[in-house]
């Protein structure tokens, strides 16, 4: 009998709670698997107690790093190949899970501007829909100049009163019938600045997306991620371990 090894994914989830899970399940929506064994091997650490990171990055709580490094720690001694951080805002503290752990994070960022450049074609100017902490980053200002793509942002106004008022209502389990007529509106609003296509750069955001993406053509930066770690560690296989047991 031979041991079979197979990647495995580290999820560092919980923000939020409900983002996570929505994230596994496009995993394993986009993984080309026969079977249930055909799958890849995921360890999830989900802790929603981590700070704010919005609220950190606007200098109005705690970091999250030490939450952060904490749960990257526990992926890297389970033996983890990557880890996938279904957060948008929490890659401003990417760099520092790296260097903290030696293990590759996966990069959400790029792997949605990307997505979204090779679903529109001729794609020169790209809308965001994020929290003020990703905004405050430039993380896909930053990304989007390296891909040679004019990243543009709603007015602060638009931000506090639609897309901040929608991600707290995601987070809050509320109902979901406004939060989707605010993102609609906000990128109403994006299209009007020029936009041809829009990210979803909140895990909450693709929540409540579903008219926004008659109004322009919208990436899901979740499901970007999923497609990015499905690249990285899926391969066909024809050996499978059940028990022990390889057939």
């Amino acid at each position: 009998m031979r041991h079979v090894t197979r990647p495995t994914l580290g999820i560092l989830g919980g923000m939020g709670p409900l983002a996570t899970a929505d994230f596994y399940r496009r995993l394993v929506e986009r993984t080309p698997a026969g079977s249930d064994q055909a799958h890849l091997p995921v360890l999830m650490w989900a802790d929603p107690a981590v700070p704010d990171r919005t609220a950190a990055l606007l200098g109005e709580g705690p970091s999250p790093v030490p939450a952060l490094v904490e749960g990257a720690r526990w992926l890297q001694r389970a033996g983890v190949s990557c880890i996938a951080v279904p957060c948008n805002t929490a890659h401003a503290y990417v760099e520092q899970l790296s260097r903290a752990t030696g293990v590759e994070v996966l990069d959400m960022i790029g792997a949605a501007l990307e997505a979204a450049a090779r679903r529109t074609p001729g794609l020169e100017r790209v809308g965001i829909l994020a929290t003020r902490g990703t905004r405050l980053t430039g993380l896909y200002e930053r990304a989007g100049a390296r891909l040679g793509l004019d990243v543009v942002q709603v007015p602060g106004a638009v931000q506090e009163e639609y897309v901040d008022a929608a991600i707290r209502a995601v987070k809050g389990g509320a109902d979901l019938d406004g939060p989707e007529r605010w993102i609609a509106t906000a990128t109403e609003c994006l299209r009007e600045r020029g936009a041809q296509a829009v990210v979803a750069a909140c895990t909450e955001i693709p929540l409540v997306s579903a008219s926004a993406s008659c109004v322009l053509a919208l990436v899901d930066s979740t499901d970007a991620l999923a497609e990015a770690a499905v690249s990285r560690l899926w391969r066909p296989t024809s050996t499978v371990r059940i028990d022990g047991r390889t057939g």
